[in-house]
């Protein structure tokens, strides 16, 4: 067996209403004073409600920054970093979706280490320590709860990561009744992220692609793909929600370990340029990438088809890999997200221009089991129109 490295975050609660005992967590494993990221819809959602009464019970001080975008740009990391310095915090919550906890994550290592937003983008450029750090998910996709990454827009397009193991949190709270009230179309998209994380993690070509995150990764499909349309179609559903959290947290810890590639690579233009979300933007192209991949690694495609679509197992090998990418893009027709490029407001003259983008994500798309050059991201591109 080729040597391998895993990481992951040191403790994992995944308890429906856990948020109620936050205060006594916090007090226990981080101090007296928080920094709490999150975003503005959260707010107004009254989702925050739960945390801050825990909190105050618990007599921790926080300081709420409410502040984060999708696709946060630098400017959202710099005022939260203000806020954290005015704050004098013991800690950092990232409470929401995946922007608010990776903002979360460079608040945490940026105050902690005492160093630069731009002296730490790439991979292992982080050298300070960051202080304690708690995630808390309110949707089931990005597992950012559970990885040492953070992506940022840098400019007016650009995304940028920071990946290095410092960003690991202490605490992943996975409590499902703060996903109750997701809306259909976030719940799908975010899902489908989750699945493309898994299916992702498993074919990567990384060196550090190993036991561990491939049977994460098998496990986290079979959740996946046996909740997502009950958690759509019964949205207060403790258990489906539940099993759709853990599932996106396991996918999370398989990429974390082994990176995701082209699918990923190929969906940042479209977040970053047309501002479309990224569970949506990866499940646009999706489809396309595995067609292009599926003579590099069918073989890994048939062994996870059943994991997403048990039935799939009874589909003779040969024709199950083109079933596999035909019922995810069913599923993703189904669960009512946008089936092509132009419906998301993408013009056939910027194909090209987003082909040239993706290749700016050599630290993704060298985990791709194939190749991708400029053109074949266009054609890529051209087939998701």
């Amino acid at each position: 067996m080729p040597a391998f490295t895993f990481n992951t975050t040191k403790s994992v609660i995944c308890e429906p209403g856990s948020i109620k005992r936050l205060g006594t967590i916090v007090s226990a494993q981080i101090g007296n004073s928080v920094l709490l990221v999150t975003d503005p819809g959260l707010v107004k959602a009254g989702l925050l409600g739960a945390a801050t009464d825990s909190l105050d019970q618990a007599g921790v001080h926080y300081r709420v920054f409410d502040g984060v975008v999708a696709d946060p740009p630098v400017a959202v990391v710099e005022a939260a970093l203000a806020e954290a310095r005015a704050a004098n915090i013991d800690g950092v919550i990232g409470f929401g979706g995946g922007s608010s906890m990776d903002v979360a994550k460079l608040v945490a290592l940026l105050i902690g280490g005492g160093e630069n937003l731009e002296d730490v983008y790439g991979v292992g450029q982080a050298k300070g320590q960051r202080l304690p750090l708690i995630q808390i998910p309110t949707t089931a996709g990005t597992g950012s709860e559970v990885t040492p990454i953070s992506i940022i827009t840098v400019g007016a397009t650009e995304k940028k990561g920071v990946v290095a193991p410092q960003l690991l949190p202490d605490i992943a709270l996975l409590d499902a009744e703060l996903t109750l009230g997701l809306p259909a179309p976030v719940t799908a998209a975010t899902g489908i992220d989750a699945m493309v994380h898994a299916i992702e993690s498993y074919t990567s070509a990384s060196a550090n692609n190993n036991p561990v995150s491939r049977a994460l990764a098998r496990e986290a499909l079979r959740l996946l793909g046996a909740n997502i349309e009950t958690a759509i179609k019964e949205g207060s559903n403790v258990q489906a929600r539940s099993d759709m959290l853990l599932g996106a947290m396991l996918a999370g810890q398989a990429f974390a370990n082994s990176p995701v590639a082209a699918v990923h690579a190929l969906a940042y233009p479209i977040g970053g340029i047309f501002h479309v979300p990224h569970g949506l933007s990866n499940a646009l192209v999706l489809p396309h990438v595995m067609r292009f991949n599926a003579c590099a690694c069918a073989d890994a495609y048939a062994t996870l088809a059943p994991d997403a679509f048990p039935d799939l197992a009874s589909v003779p090998k040969e024709r199950r890999v083109d079933e596999f990418i035909h019922r995810l893009e069913a599923l993703s027709a189904d669960l009512g997200l946008e089936q092509t490029l132009r419906e998301v407001g993408i013009g056939e003259s910027d194909l090209s221009v987003m082909a040239a983008d993706a290749m700016k994500q050599t630290r993704l798309l060298v985990n791709n089991p194939r190749e991708v050059s400029e053109a074949d991201a266009l054609a890529i591109y051209q087939a998701a129109f």
